[in-house]
C-alpha cells in the first residue's frame, strides 16, 4: 500500500507540473490506479505464451499524426532495455480506423511487437475513458494486469525512469524538484524554417545551448515528435560557460508539409525545452 501511495504522488507531480487541467488530472490517476484492465475481453487474438511480470499497453487511436505519436524508434530501444531488465511485454492497441496505416509503421520499422485490433465499434476506448486522454493513452500493469502507472515513457523520460524503477522493484520516492542542480541557458534560436526542398533530400538543422549559469548542464534525454526526426548531441556535461550543440536531422518519409518537435530535458528551470523546425518536402 505505502508503495503504491508513492506511486500515486509521483504520478501526481509529474502531471500537475505539465498540464493545466490539474484537478480533472488528479481525479483521473486516483480513479485508474489499481483498477483490472482484461484484454482478453476485447482482443482474443492476444495469447499468453509466458507469465509476465509486468505487461505495457499503448493504445493508438486515429487523431492527428500516427507515426508523430507513436515514435516507434523510442520504443524499440525501450523494449531492448526492458528486454535486459526483466519479463516485460509490451501491447499496442489499435483503433480500427488506423489498422492499415500501423501494419505499414511497424513493418518499416522492422518492429513485431503484440499488436491487438479492436472491434470497429471501437467498444474499447468506451469501456476505458481514460485512453479518451491523450496523456494516459500508455499504461503499465502489474502481473495481474492491474493499473500501477500511467503515461508514456517513450515522450517523458522521468515516466519511463518510473516504469523502470517499478518494474526492477526499486524504492519508491519523490524528489523535491526545488533543491535539484540547476543551471540558466542562453539559445541561439528555437526554431528553424528549412524551406522547400526535395523530399528525398536529408535535411539538417543545428541548435546551441550556452550554459550561462554556475553550475553544469546536463542534458538528460530528448524526444522527437516523429521517427524522421533525430538528434545527435553529447552526452557530456557542460560546465559554467560551455556551449553544446544539438545537431537535428529531418529525412522525410514521404512529400508533406511539416512541423517538427523536439522536446529537450535539462537542469534548468524551463525545462522541457521545445525546439521546432519546419518546412515543405516537395
Amino acid at each position: 500500500m505505502k508503495k503504491i501511495l508513492w506511486i500515486l504522488l509521483i504520478l501526481l507531480s509529474l502531471f500537475s507540473c505539465n498540464l493545466s487541467r490539474t484537478d480533472e488530472v488528479k481525479r483521473s490517476i486516483k480513479d485508474w490506479m489499481g483498477k483490472e484492465i482484461t484484454l482478453s475481453s476485447v482482443c482474443d487474438t492476444l495469447t499468453m505464451k509466458r507469465e509476465y511480470s509486468h505487461t505495457i499497453i499503448s493504445y493508438i487511436d486515429s487523431l492527428g499524426c500516427i507515426s508523430c505519436k507513436l515514435q516507434l524508434n523510442n520504443w524499440k530501444k525501450f523494449e531492448d532495455v526492458l528486454d535486459s531488465l526483466a519479463n516485460v511485454r509490451i501491447v499496442f492497441i489499435v483503433h480500427p480506423f488506423v489498422k492499415k496505416e500501423i501494419g505499414y509503421l511497424f513493418k518499416s520499422y522492422h518492429y513485431s511487437p503484440d499488436l491487438c485490433f479492436v472491434d470497429s465499434a471501437n467498444s474499447f476506448e468506451r469501456n476505458i475513458s481514460l485512453f479518451q486522454k491523450s496523456e494516459f493513452q500508455t499504461l503499465l500493469l502489474d502481473r495481474n494486469n492491474r493499473i500501477v502507472a500511467i503515461g508514456n515513457p517513450v515522450h517523458n523520460p522521468k515516466i519511463k525512469d518510473l516504469y523502470l524503477k517499478i518494474i526492477q522493484g526499486k524504492k519508491m520516492e519523490c524528489t523535491d524538484e526545488n533543491k535539484s542542480v540547476r543551471t540558466i541557458i542562453d539559445m541561439d534560436r528555437t526554431s528553424v524554417a528549412l524551406g522547400n526542398f526535395s523530399w528525398r533530400e536529408e535535411q539538417k538543422a543545428v541548435f546551441t545551448l550556452q550554459n550561462t549559469g554556475n553550475k553544469p548542464l546536463v542534458i538528460q534525454d530528448v524526444s522527437t515528435s516523429c521517427g524522421c526526426t533525430t538528434v545527435a548531441y553529447s552526452k557530456e556535461p557542460v560546465l559554467p560557460g560551455g556551449e553544446i550543440p544539438l545537431e537535428v536531422v529531418y529525412k522525410a518519409e514521404h512529400p508533406e508539409h511539416f512541423n517538427k518537435t523536439i522536446t529537450v530535458y535539462c537542469n534548468v528551470e524551463t525545462s522541457p525545452l521545445i525546439l521546432k523546425i519546419s518546412g515543405n518536402a516537395e
